[in-house]
Order: C-alpha cells, then sequence, then structure tokens
C-alpha cells in the first residue's frame, strides 16, 4: 500500500498497460471481430480500467489527507 501511495501514476500506468494488453489477448480470440474494432475495444477497456485506477487513487489521497497519514 505504501508504494502505491508513493507511486500512484505509475500505478495507474502499469495498470493501464495491463489492462490493454489483457483486452487485446481477449479480443484476439474472437474471430468474428474486425482488427480494428478489436483494437478499439481494447482502448475503451483500459480507458475505463484507468478512470477506475484514477478515481482508486483519488480515494487513496483523500483518505491519507482527511487521516493526517503521510
Amino acid at each position: 500500500r505504501k508504494w502505491v501511495v508513493e507511486h500512484k501514476l505509475r500505478t495507474v500506468g502499469c495498470l493501464w498497460l495491463s489492462g490493454i494488453a489483457g483486452s487485446i489477448a481477449y479480443n484476439w480470440s474472437q474471430p468474428h471481430m474486425k482488427t480494428s474494432v478489436k483494437i478499439i475495444h481494447a482502448r475503451l477497456h483500459a480507458q475505463a480500467l484507468t478512470l477506475a485506477a484514477l478515481a482508486g487513487a483519488a480515494v487513496v489521497e483523500y483518505y491519507d489527507h482527511s487521516s493526517g497519514a503521510k
């Protein structure tokens, strides 16, 4: 938890990268989709995961700020 608090942007970036890699891997297993649709879906999934990670980082920051923890 301490590392995540100290490296929020790196954590969000890693989540984004793993999200897009996982989404591409999943979408590539769908043979009926065009390649462009697969890439668009992977990007959308990664964006949703990034927004969730940013919201989580904001909650952690708010909690640390309100509790006085550093």
